[in-house]
C-alpha cells in the first residue's frame, strides 16, 4: 500500500510550471500538474496535502484569464500562489490587483518582514535575491492576510494567512535565479503542509511492481517494444521484476541503428537482466520501404508504419498477450493536458502509436509519473549499468533523420563510422555524461577537398553536441577546441566519403536538437 502524499500544481500556462514540479520532487514529495480547470471533486479524489497555483502570462482582470473554482480554497489544505497564482488567490478572496507602474522582469531583492510559514528559513530584515516576472501587482490584501515580504516594486511581494495556511509570493522560487528558492519550497512542503519526504526511487519501484502485479492476471502475458533506450529499458526491467518471463520484449533492428547497437542491446538485456527477448532483424524490409524517400516527415512516417507491421507480426505469436508496455514519461502526460492547447506539430513522434487499439491491448505505462532524470534514478535503484541508464537519447527513426537526403546502405555506413568516432572521443575526453547528446549528421552536400595530391569531392559531416536537462530546450555544448580538432581529423582521415567537418552552434529553440 503506497504511503506517498500528493501535492497538486494547478497550471495557469506558466513557462516554469514543470520547474515547480521538479523542485517539489527534488524534495522527495510527489506532485502532479493539473490544468487550472480541474474540478474540485477531482482534486478531492487525489487527497492532496497541499496545492500550488502556478504563474501565468495573463492578468486576473482579462476576459479570458484562467481562473479555478474558488472552492479550491475550501478544501482545507495549504495553498501557495506563485506570481499569477498569488494575484489570482488574492483576487478570488477579495483582494485587489492593479497594473504595475512598470513591468518587472529579472532580479530583485526581497526584504523579509516577518519570517513565518514559507519564510521561516530566513531572518527578519534579511534581504534575499529573487527573480521577478510580472506586469501586475497586488495592492490590497484579502481579509485575514498580512504582508511578510516586500520588494522595491512589489510592496506585497510575499503574503500570508497563517491560520488558513495560505501563502502568496510575487516572485519565482523555482528558478535558479532565486538562489534560496528551494528553501522556501521546502518550508511550504514540510513546515506548512507537513509532508513526508517519502517519494524516492525505492518507494516508486515498490509501488510500480505492486500495481503491475495486481493488474496482470497469472495466465496473461505482456509485450514490450524494446528500443534499447533509457525509457524502454527501465520500463522493461521494472516490468520483468513484476512479471518474470510473462513479459516478452520485442527488439526490432530497423536498419538505422548505430554501429553494433542491435548486438550490444540484445546481449545486455539477455545476459544482465535475463529478459525474455525476441530480436527481429528487419533491416531489409525497412530499407526497401525507405528507398527513394528524402523528406524527413515521410521518413518518420514510413519507419513508424513498417515498425507497426513488423511488431504486430511478431507480437501476434505471443499467446494470451493482453498488455503492451510503453515508456511514456510525465512530460508527455503534461503535454496531453496542457492549458495552452495542442502544440504545433514540429515532427511526428515515433513510438508504438496505434498498436494498443489495433491489437486490442491494454497499456502499461510504468514511468508515466516520472521525469527523465527520475527514470535514471529508478534505473540506478534497479541496479542497471551506468552505460544503459545514462545513455544519450536516440530518436526512434534513428540514423534516418541524421542522414539527410536519400538513404542508402553506403551513406548509412559512412554515418555510422563518423558517429562511432564522435562517441569514442566524447567518452575519452570524459565529457559523455556532461552533455545531453553528441552525435554526427551526414549532409548531402559535397565540397572539394585535397587528400595527398588527389582532389576529393565528398559529403559534409556535422558534429552536434548539446546540453539540456529534459530535451525541451537545449544549448550547444562548448566543447574544447582541441577535442573538435581531434574529431575533425579522425573523421576525415578514417571515414571515406567525408572530407569536411563542421560544428553546429544552434540552440533549441529556434533549432531542434535533431536535424530532421
Amino acid at each position: 500500500m503506497s504511503t506517498r502524499q500528493t501535492v497538486i500544481i494547478l497550471d495557469y500556462g506558466a513557462q516554469y510550471t514543470q520547474l515547480i514540479a521538479r523542485r517539489i520532487r527534488e524534495s522527495h514529495v510527489y506532485c502532479e500538474i493539473l490544468p487550472f480547470s480541474t474540478s474540485v471533486d477531482k482534486m478531492r479524489e487525489l487527497a492532496p496535502r497541499a496545492i500550488v497555483l502556478s504563474g501565468g502570462p495573463d492578468s486576473v482582470y482579462g476576459d479570458k484569464a484562467p481562473r479555478s473554482d474558488p472552492r479550491v480554497f475550501e478544501l482545507g489544505v495549504p495553498v501557495l500562489g506563485i506570481c499569477y497564482g498569488e494575484q489570482l488567490m488574492a483576487f478570488q478572496l477579495g483582494g485587489e490587483v492593479q497594473k504595475s507602474d512598470h513591468r518587472e522582469y529579472g532580479p530583485a531583492t526581497l526584504k523579509i518582514d516577518e519570517p513565518v510559514g514559507i519564510l521561516t528559513p530566513f531572518q527578519t530584515g534579511e534581504e534575499i535575491q529573487v527573480w521577478m516576472s510580472h506586469g501586475d501587482r497586488l495592492v490590497a490584501l484579502p481579509q485575514g492576510f498580512r504582508r511578510i515580504g516586500s520588494s522595491g516594486n512589489a510592496p506585497l511581494a510575499a503574503i500570508a494567512d497563517p491560520e488558513r495556511k495560505f501563502y502568496g509570493i510575487q516572485f519565482h522560487p523555482e528558478v535558479v535565479h532565486t538562489p534560496r528558492g528551494s528553501d522556501l519550497i521546502r518550508a511550504f512542503l514540510f513546515d506548512v503542509a507537513g509532508c513526508e519526504p517519502n517519494w524516492t526511487p525505492g518507494s516508486f519501484i515498490d509501488d510500480a511492481i505492486a500495481q503491475i502485479s495486481a493488474s496482470v492476471a497469472p495466465n496473461e502475458r505482456v509485450i514490450c517494444g524494446l528500443s534499447g533506450g533509457v525509457d524502454s529499458s527501465v520500463a522493461a526491467v521494472l516490468c520483468h521484476k513484476a512479471l518474470g518471463d510473462r513479459l516478452v520484449c520485442i527488439f526490432v533492428d530497423n536498419g538505422v541503428l548505430r554501429e553494433g547497437e542491435f548486438e550490444s542491446v540484445t546481449h545486455t538485456m539477455r545476459q544482465s537482466f535475463h529478459l525474455n527477448l525476441v530480436p527481429v532483424d528487419a533491416r531489409a524490409k525497412f530499407m526497401q520501404a525507405l528507398h527513394g524517400i528524402s523528406d524527413p516527415e515521410q521518413k518518420r512516417k514510413t519507419i513508424g508504419r513498417v515498425f507497426i507491421e513488423v511488431f504486430e507480426e511478431h507480437a501476434a505469436q505471443v499467446e494470451n498477450a493482453k498488455y503492451l508496455v510503453q515508456g511514456t514519461l510525465y512530460p508527455d502526460v503534461i503535454e496531453s493536458v496542457s492549458v495552452k492547447g495542442p502544440s504545433a506539430v514540429i515532427k511526428s513522434h515515433h513510438n508504438v502509436g496505434g498498436l494498443p487499439e489495433r491489437m486490442k491491448l491494454k497499456l502499461i505505462e510504468p514511468l508515466r509519473e516520472l521525469f527523465k532524470d527520475e527514470v535514471r534514478s529508478v534505473g540506478d535503484a534497479l541496479g542497471m549499468p551506468h552505460d544503459v541508464i545514462y545513455r544519450h537519447p536516440f530518436p526512434g527513426p534513428g540514423l534516418a533523420i541524421r542522414c539527410l537526403g536519400e538513404l542508402s546502405e553506403e551513406r548509412l555506413s559512412v554515418l555510422r563510422k563518423a558517429d562511432r568516432i564522435v562517441d569514442e572521443e566524447i567518452r575519452a575526453a570524459g565529457l559523455y555524461d556532461a552533455v545531453w547528446q553528441a552525435f554526427a549528421v551526414l549532409l548531402p552536400v559535397r565540397s572539394v577537398g585535397v587528400m595527398g595530391d588527389d582532389r576529393t569531392y565528398e559529403e559534409t559531416c556535422v558534429v552536434r553536441a548539446v546540453g539540456s536537462t529534459d530535451g525541451m530546450t537545449a544549448d550547444w555544448a562548448r566543447l574544447p577546441h582541441d577535442l573538435l580538432a581531434k574529431l575533425s581529423t579522425r573523421i576525415i582521415n578514417e571515414v571515406k566519403g567525408i572530407n569536411r567537418v563542421t560544428y553546429d552552434i544552434s540552440s533549441k529553440p529556434p533549432a531542434t536538437i535533431e536535424w530532421e
